[in-house]
C-alpha cells in the first residue's frame, strides 16, 4: 500500500506516537482524521499538517472507552472523505503500581482504554476497511508479549488487544484486509508521566531513562513502512526480540531478567 491520497484514522493522536504517525503519514501524502480528548490541541495539529504538506486534515473529540465516541470517529471521517483505508488504534493508557496495592478501577480504566478503545473503533470501522482492502493497525508493546512487574493492568489490556487482532487477521484472512499489531519497545513519549498510580491519580513522572529510549518519531517511520510492506507484527527492537523469543523458551530465566531489568529503575517498585 502506497499511502498517498490514503484516509487513515488515528486515535490518541494529541501527542506522543499517535502525533508522531499523524505527521509521518501527512509526510506521505496520507489525508487524516485524528482523534483524542484534547481537541485544542488536535485542532492546531491538523491545521499545521494541511498547511505544511499539502493534505486534509480533521480533529475529532473523542475518548476511545466511550463506544458512542468510537462510532463518532468513523463517522466523521465517512462524512469528510466518504472511506477510510487504515485504521490506527493507538489511543493507550499506562500504570504503575503493585497489584497488592491497586484500586482495581485501575485495571477497568486501562482495559477499557486499551483493549475496549481498540475494539469499538474497529467494529465501527471494519464495513468500511473491508470495502477498501485496507489496514487495521494495534499499537500494542512488549508487555503484550511478557507480562512486566507493576503493569500488570497494562500487560492485561496488551495481551488482550494481541489476541483479538491475531483472532481477526485470522477471520479476515481471505478478505484482502492486512492486520498489524505494532509493539514498540521502550519509547520516549508521555505515556510514564501520563500512567497511573495505584488510586488511580496520573503518576507525573517517569521511572526510567528517557533519553535512551527509542522516539515517537522512530516508531511512526516503522509503523507506516510496516502498513506500506503488508507487515504482520513489528516488534521494533532488538531487546524486545529477545525478550519475546527467550520467554518462549526460557520463561522461569525471564522471569528473573525482567524482575531485576525492574527492580533497577527509578523509585523501583520491586526490590532484590
Amino acid at each position: 500500500m502506497n499511502l498517498k491520497d490514503k484516509v487513515i484514522v488515528v486515535t490518541g493522536a494529541s501527542g506522543g506516537i499517535g502525533k508522531a504517525c499523524a505527521e509521518e503519514f501527512a509526510r506521505r501524502g496520507a489525508h487524516l482524521v485524528l482523534a483524542a480528548r484534547q481537541y485544542v490541541t488536535l485542532c492546531k495539529i491538523t491545521a499545521d499538517l494541511e498547511s505544511r504538506y499539502n493534505i486534509r486534515a480533521v480533529a475529532v473529540q473523542a475518548d476511545v472507552s466511550n463506544q458512542a465516541d468510537c462510532e463518532l470517529i468513523i463517522k466523521q471521517a465517512l462524512v469528510s472523505f466518504e472511506k477510510i483505508d487504515v485504521l490506527v488504534n493507538n489511543a493507550g493508557l499506562s500504570m504503575r503500581a503493585l497489584f497488592v496495592d491497586l484500586d482495581l478501577n485501575v485495571i477497568k480504566t486501562l482495559m477499557d482504554v486499551n483493549f475496549w478503545g481498540t475494539v469499538y473503533c474497529t467494529k465501527y470501522a471494519l464495513p468500511e476497511i473491508l470495502k477498501t482492502k485496507g489496514t487495521i493497525v494495534g499499537v500494542s508493546s512488549i508487555a503484550g508479549f511478557r507480562g512486566l512487574p507493576g503493569r500488570t493492568g497494562y500487560s492485561a489490556s496488551k495481551f488482550a488487544m494481541n489476541g483479538f487482532m491475531e483472532s481477526l487477521r485470522t477471520e479476515l484472512l481471505k478478505t484482502g484486509v492486512h492486520v498489524l499489531v505494532a509493539c514498540p519497545g521502550f519509547t520516549a513519549s508521555n505515556i510514564r508521566s501520563a500512567a497511573l498510580a495505584k488510586d488511580g491519580d496520573v503518576h507525573g513522572e517517569t521511572s526510567m531513562e528517557e533519553g535512551k529510549m527509542m522516539t515517537s518519531e522512530q516508531v511512526a517511520a516503522i509503523i507506516a513502512d510496516g502498513i506500506e510492506r503488508n507487515k504482520r507484527t513489528l516488534i521494533m527492537t532488538g531487546q524486545g526480540k529477545l525478550a519475546v523469543w527467550m520467554n518462549k523458551l526460557f520463561p522461569s530465566f525471564v522471569d528473573r531478567k525482567v524482575f531485576n531489568l525492574f527492580a533497577k529503575e527509578k523509585n523501583p517498585l520491586i526490590k532484590n
